[in-house]
């Protein structure tokens, strides 16, 4: 529940107490499920039943997996396209759809993102094949039985330069460091404080074209979870799920869209970049990692 000097749950920044507190001073905190239908109206953000949770975190459970059983196949000499076809082929099997495939305008061609070296996003799979010191993000999203799971992961080929390395394990901690404090209560600008801070620390910067996001009922939902500092003052509520996927990079933060396919985002400098990512649900004590996908 909220109370007085907590942030409102309005988005405003300020303080309960100073903002949506009752006019007639009663002090009775909020109750996080009497907030369920405004924050739908102000925010776009689905806050989820048990039932949905419950179809969420089958959906997150079996991204994680074919996350895991693609990434182990990712070795040198293997093309990005036979990655996609390994991924799509356990979608089938686990009787489930590849979200990215056809989604969106233009239509993406392929079942996952595959994404390297200085690609920070949005990577087409094709016939290149993986070689010894290149760094990939691989990232799935399921929809199993109309709901959505979406996690992604590195993987290093080889020996790679100490760049490379850099940017994948800055981008790994910065995951897991901005995970680790969520609870309801806590403010969504704090998620990009604990990444941004900790990147800059490392020497890198943090991609800010593209954010989290919702996710669960639909692919794309509120709120948006941007990853760099920002003042997106909403608080966090019990039934809230979403994908916290950091984009470092090893040189300057911006992207620069692929003009021909209008997908792959790569650096604006041609450095490294690195991302991981996880669904996340929030409970009525913390978290919940809803892609337990494997660290390797």
């Amino acid at each position: 529940m909220i109370g007085r000097n907590d942030i409102c749950w309005c988005g405003s920044g300020k303080k309960w107490k100073q903002c949506h507190f009752p006019a007639n001073g009663e002090q009775q905190p909020v109750k996080f499920e009497n907030l369920h239908s405004l924050y739908f109206k102000k925010h776009d953000i689905i806050i989820k039943s048990e039932k949905q949770i419950a179809g969420i975190r089958a959906s997150g459970h079996l991204a994680a997996k074919i996350l895991d059983k693609t990434c182990e196949l990712a070795k040198e000499g293997v093309t990005t396209q036979e990655l996609n076809d390994f991924a799509h082929q356990l979608h089938l099997e686990a009787g489930a759809i590849p979200a990215p495939l056809h989604y969106g305008e233009p239509p993406f061609p392929k079942s996952i993102c595959t994404s390297i070296n200085e690609v920070i996003c949005h990577g087409i799979p094709s016939p290149r094949k993986l070689v010894n010191g290149d760094i990939i993000n691989i990232d799935v999203t399921c929809i199993l039985n109309g709901y959505y799971g979406d996690c992604s992961r590195m993987v290093m080929i080889g020996e790679v330069n100490a760049e490379r390395r850099l940017v994948v394990d800055v981008a790994y901690e910065c995951l897991m460091q901005s995970i680790s404090p969520l609870k309801p209560g806590i403010a969504v600008s704090h998620i990009g404080d604990i990444i941004e801070n900790y990147a800059v620390s490392k020497g890198c910067s943090v991609v800010n074209q593209f954010v989290g996001h919702g996710v669960g009922v639909e692919f794309h939902e509120g709120p948006q979870i941007p990853h760099n500092k920002n003042k997106l003052n909403i608080i966090l509520i019990p039934g809230m799920t979403f994908t916290i996927e950091p984009m470092i990079n090893a040189g300057v933060r911006g992207a620069t869209i692929d003009p021909n396919d209008q997908w792959t985002a790569r650096t604006s400098d041609g450095r490294a970049s690195a991302q991981w990512e996880h669904t996340i649900l929030i409970n009525d004590t913390g978290y919940e990692i809803l892609t337990p996908w494997k660290c390797s």
